[in-house]
């Protein structure tokens, strides 16, 4: 008897050449059948007599076949399958393409039943390809509500809908996650009714109930997730940090500038929580260019203080190379160790003119003896091999680019001196990709979240322009003459090589000789894309910020990367390719001085809504709410990147939903925070890889 995880291979109808194809759509098991929903649902459902056809319209007949044949083309390796139907009205045409079962399937005098669009050549009705079904099976494919799948090659909704319904039809354990009582609570169909429902609905609020009880089951599962893994991290123990005010307020003073009461802010609820005896589990949810490094710089300060250690784990080495110059230069003054540990480099210091490079090993037994205060780094500080004398803070940089995994991993390192075991360090993470409220609701559940949406007083807004291609002279000529006065310039494309797929859009490689031969001969032009090795990508951002280099051209590597104060223009090419968050995340590489920065959008579709709205507004919230509209949270943040199911990405937004699942996770916690009442729903989150903050 098959179950919910018997393997699709094991079914007796799936013959071994669908493996790969049904593997190329993530479909493995039963389960995986059935919950591969449709993407749409053709109306079949009406039928009409032949006489009352009209072109266009997706339709419904009932009648005999008369005539069938099937033949090959003249001079091409088709064959044609012509029949013709005939019901008390009159006769239709319908063909089929490279079809020749249906010769044999449908002879001549078989009741059968046709769906599809009736098509009109000269003056005559016809179908072309329709959806074919004898009259007295129960209807599948034809004349009802049929639903349209996500599709590979190969592997046709036809073909879905037939081993679905074979599924269904047996005496199959299809056990509900949801308890019953909050399915009648809340009138939502139970698991097996709801799978009826969505593959084969007799009406379209069917579909819709369906949708509502698998999206709420989705976000259940999601919420109680999130809601297990922050309580049993409450329940851990974290060193108590005090706050020390006089010290913060001497330094903001020593400040060449005024933090901005959002700063502040975040500054004061993480210099809080560190006080508390369990680990902050805290997100800085930054707009770009809005400080979230300086709050790192006061969090890191306090503990270093009070004799612990800090980390900080970025996703590149040119960034986390910038995050140890940066914290070099804010902590000048003092007598800190700020160590930089990557694949490629090796080097501390507690002077920007006093760092030693040094071998891996003395690196280790320096953060193992607590002689350094401060180790910023990239995935090479996960290493199993890494000991910390006493580490207070883990501090992680875009932290969307890190697996679940990775941020556990750093999290647990054990402590050398602490005399009580078990201690975990305390917790912040950040991200420069503002975040909508019911997107962080959603994904991180009661998370604590500071968020920075005020920019520095002395910034100015950048000018953004949508520019068709036929007025780039023109804005090649404004370049210049913004070099002439002193001023850098990057130049975004979104490919490395000319690809077969895209012939269209310009790449990096090529464009880069193109702009240096003809456009800026007189210019010094740098190229950087992802393929380029550490240190060359270092040595390159160097020059630019040295001023070596006028114009940068660069594939989207440049998201996140070294701030160049004096880099006030950029064009990005073929914008239309990028969503409005990464756009924004661009824009933000300038307009980091007092300056007028510009950014203009070259594409040939001026008229985009997402082209448009860059225009119209700086504010990375406000953008990032439009981006979720627009494009859905799918491509907004990306499904398989999140661990999220398309049901619940698709629902994510819906802050009704979210609420009522977490409110209804909740009591189920409440009551039985094991599980063990719930067998199933403790199954499927110990399965799920987790999106939590964790």
């Amino acid at each position: 008897m098959i179950n919910l995880d018997t393997k699709l291979e094991k079914l007796p109808r799936v013959q071994k050449n669908y493996f790969k194809k049904l593997a190329k759509l993530n479909l493995f098991t039963v389960k995986d059948l059935l919950k591969h929903f449709p993407s749409r649902y053709e109306d079949y459902s009406k039928i009409f007599s032949i006489n009352q056809l009209q072109p266009n319209l997706e339709s419904t007949v009932i009648g005999t076949i008369i005539d069938i044949q099937t033949i090959r083309t003249y001079g091409r390796k088709m064959l044609l399958t012509e029949a013709l139907l005939e019901d008390k009205t009159g006769t239709i045409k319908i063909i089929w393409f490279n079809q020749s079962y249906i010769g044999r399937s449908f002879p001549i005098n078989t009741q059968v039943r046709i769906s599809g669009k009736v098509n009109d050549k000269n003056n005559e009705l016809s179908f072309s390809a329709p959806e074919i079904e004898k009259a007295n099976r129960i209807p599948t494919n034809t004349g009802r509500l049929v639903p349209i799948y996500p599709e590979t090659a190969g592997l046709t909704s036809k073909w879905i809908r037939w081993q679905i319904q074979i599924i269904l039809d047996k005496k199959i354990n299809l056990p509900d996650p949801i308890p019953q009582s909050i399915l009648k609570e809340l009138h939502l169909p139970n698991f097996k009714t709801a799978l009826r429902m969505i593959h084969f609905p007799k009406k379209m609020n069917e579909v819709i109930l369906a949708q509502k009880r698998f999206a709420f089951e989705e976000m259940l599962i999601l919420q109680l997730t999130t809601l297990k893994v922050r309580l049993n991290f409450s329940q851990q123990k974290s060193p108590e940090i005090k706050f020390d005010k006089k010290l913060i307020q001497k330094f903001i003073k020593t400040l060449p500038f005024a933090p901005t009461d959002a700063q502040r802010k975040s500054s004061f609820q993480i210099l809080t929580d560190l006080e508390k005896s369990t680990p902050m589990n805290r997100l800085l949810n930054g707009d770009v260019g809005a400080g979230k490094t300086l709050v790192a710089v006061i969090a890191t300060l306090q503990c270093i203080n009070e004799n612990f250690q800090v980390t900080i784990l970025a996703p590149t080495e040119v960034l986390a190379s910038q995050h140890f110059k940066t914290f070099l230069d804010f902590f000048e003054k003092y007598n800190f160790e700020i160590g930089l540990l990557t694949s490629t480099y090796k080097t501390y210091g507690s002077h920007p003119a006093l760092t030693k490079k040094t071998t891996r090993p003395k690196m280790l037994e320096l953060i193992k003896s607590g002689k350094i205060n401060l180790i910023v780094g990239t995935h090479a500080l996960i290493q199993e091999d890494i000991e910390f004398e006493k580490l207070g803070l883990v501090i992680i940089d875009e932290q969307h680019r890190f697996g679940v995994a990775q941020r556990s991993a750093i999290t647990q390192k054990e402590n050398l001196s602490r005399k009580e075991k078990n201690l975990k360090p305390h917790l912040l993470t950040m991200t420069a990709t503002p975040i909508p409220r019911t997107f962080a609701l959603a994904l991180f559940g009661d998370l604590d979240v500071s968020v920075l949406d005020e920019k520095p007083l002395n910034r100015k807004e950048i000018k953004t322009k949508v520019i068709s291609p036929t007025n780039q002279k023109s804005i090649y000529k404004f370049i210049k003459k913004e070099i002439e006065k002193g001023q850098q310039v990057y130049i975004i494309l979104p490919l490395v090589e000319e690809s077969e797929a895209i012939k269209k859009v310009k790449a990096a490689i090529t464009e880069h000789k193109r702009l240096q031969s003809k456009i800026f001969p007189d210019l010094k032009l740098g190229l950087l894309h992802g393929r380029l090795k550490s240190k060359d990508k270092e040595n390159l951002m160097t020059d630019f910020k040295n001023k070596k280099i006028n114009i940068l051209v660069s594939t989207s590597v440049i998201e996140v990367g070294v701030d160049i104060p004096n880099a006030t223009l950029m064009i990005i090419e073929n914008a239309e390719r990028f969503g409005l968050s990464q756009l924004h995340q661009f824009r933000g590489r300038i307009g980091r001085d007092e300056h007028q920065s510009y950014c203009f959008l070259f594409s040939e579709n001026i008229n985009s809504e997402r082209l448009q709205a860059m225009e119209k507004y700086n504010d990375g919230f406000k953008l990032a709410d439009i981006d979720l509209k627009l494009r859905g949270p799918g491509e907004f943040v990306g499904s398989r990147q999140s661990g999220l199911t398309d049901g619940a990405m698709k629902n994510i937004n819906n802050l009704k939903l979210v609420t009522l699942a977490r409110e209804k996770a909740k009591e189920i916690l409440k009551n039985d925070f094991e599980l063990n009442k719930s067998l199933l729903l403790k199954k499927i989150i110990s399965e799920l890889k987790s999106v939590t903050h964790l």
